[in-house]
């Protein structure tokens, strides 16, 4: 589990960074409020998977489903934003459906949190 988290912590690190360049392109560029929507998901994942890990490391959410949530987290925000962004600079998407596909992975990490800590022992 060690591993894991520290994979997370990571990845949250990329997405935090990600998120911070995503919100410069979209302030100064011309309508680019996919990279703004792109950037807030990248933003708030991140920091939903460094608590994710803190509750994990503190036995305060079951461990598997607390894995399960914060990797579901990397991959919601990773499919919406990489959507949105690909959408913004190459003109097509990911795949179809893949923001929506990434929102609802979103939701259901949100869900699992609660899950998670109802789970714990």
């Amino acid at each position: 589990m060690m591993l894991a988290n520290r994979l997370l912590i990571g990845l949250a690190g990329l997405m935090g960074a990600a998120g911070v360049a995503l919100a410069a392109a979209s302030a100064h560029g011309a309508d680019a409020s996919r990279l703004a929507s792109a950037s807030a998901m990248l933003l708030f994942h991140a920091t939903a998977i460094l608590a994710t890990v803190a509750l994990l490391a503190r036995g305060l959410l079951h461990g598997g489903i607390g894995l399960v949530t914060a990797f579901g987290f990397v991959i919601g925000a990773a499919l919406f934003a990489g959507d949105l962004t690909l959408r913004q600079f190459a003109g097509h998407s990911l795949f179809p459906y893949a923001a929506p596909t990434g929102g609802t992975v979103m939701i259901a990490s949100w869900l699992a949190v609660s899950v998670a800590a109802a789970a714990k022992r």
